[in-house]
């Protein structure tokens, strides 16, 4: 039996890996595609309409898939969907199907992990309440792996996006100063810092889209400020918001707020240099002063030993 569940556990764990990689886009054949429209070669349109095919096959195959796989997991409420969608937003997924890939996405992990956890449980014997609580644990733990991984990715780009501000606020203000006007300025901003900062740069670049769609203008910052979820992005928009109501200028407004978040980045490095020493004794303690301790006192203790 134990045997039969490993042999079931590889072949299914292999064949979700087979899927899930078909699934995936081809980055050699998008290059491929990327050349053949530079070259301006017309002999392998063949080629291109056969990657569309696979293309709307695989996105086809994912719309059948994901139903099945997020029919019980799905938020019941608006407001729980309404969170996840801003969760996915904030991590720099805005695709209509982000929401549903996720979410079948953590069916798929909790199938993995208790396939494993069936796996380790007959791999090591364990009675009927050990099997039980192994099978579950893992389960659990494939559950819960795609929202941890969500957090770090919404974490990592909140922290690109709070490093490269400061760049961002400097190219505005030389706009601004330039003669441009703020709108302007935003659009130019999401241009150039396309390959520097990407994150910011594409924001910026939505941002230009909603006000060309007649969006005003502080709605599609506002609506950056909640896309984004980074305190200083918000606390910038409020600044641009102040100048504009009360007429200062906003080059100005602009060069203190990039100043004032250099000497708090600033500060933070020194506060992380600061605890780097409190952190340094949880492995001087447990592995430096053992080790110096048996090498000048065991000598000693070993003396005494065979004295005594």
């Amino acid at each position: 039996m134990g045997n039969e569940l490993i042999t079931i556990g590889v072949l299914a764990i292999v064949g979700g890996g087979l899927l899930v990689y078909s699934l995936m886009p081809r980055r050699q054949d998008a290059r491929d595609a990327v050349k053949r429209r530079l070259s301006g070669k017309g002999g392998e349109q063949p080629s291109i309409i056969k990657e569309q095919a696979r293309a709307q096959a695989r996105e086809n195959l994912v719309k059948k898939a994901t139903p099945m796989l997020t029919r019980l997991i799905m938020p019941v409420s608006d407001d729980e969907r309404n969170q996840l969608r801003e969760k996915l937003m904030m991590a720099g997924f805005r695709q209509r199907t982000a929401q549903t890939l996720f979410l079948a996405s953590k069916t798929a992990c909790l199938a993995v992990g208790l396939i494993i956890g069936l796996i380790s449980a007959s791999a090591l014997g364990y009675t009927t309440q050990g099997f039980i609580g192994v099978t579950l644990t893992g389960a659990g733990i494939g559950f819960m792996l795609p929202g941890f991984w969500l957090g770090f990715v919404t974490s990592s780009r909140q922290d690109r996006i709070r490093r490269g501000l400061p760049d961002i606020l400097d190219l505005m203000v030389v706009s601004i100063e330039s003669g441009l006007a703020l709108d302007s300025a935003i659009k130019r901003v999401g241009e150039e810092m396309e390959r520097v900062h990407p994150d910011l740069s594409e924001e910026f670049r939505i941002s230009t889209r909603e006000s060309q769609m007649g969006i005003p203008r502080s709605e599609a910052l506002d609506n950056m400020a909640q896309r984004v979820g980074v305190d200083e992005l918000r606390s910038l928009i409020s600044v641009i918001a102040q100048a504009e109501r009360f007429g200062t200028s906003i080059a100005k407004a602009l060069r203190n707020q990039s100043e004032t978040l250099r000497s708090k980045r600033r500060l933070q490095a020194e506060e992380k240099a600061q605890k780097t020493a409190v952190k340094l004794m949880i492995p001087l303690v447990l592995f430096i002063f053992p080790a110096m301790g048996i090498v000048l006192a065991g000598p000693a203790a070993i003396k005494l030993m065979e004295a005594f």
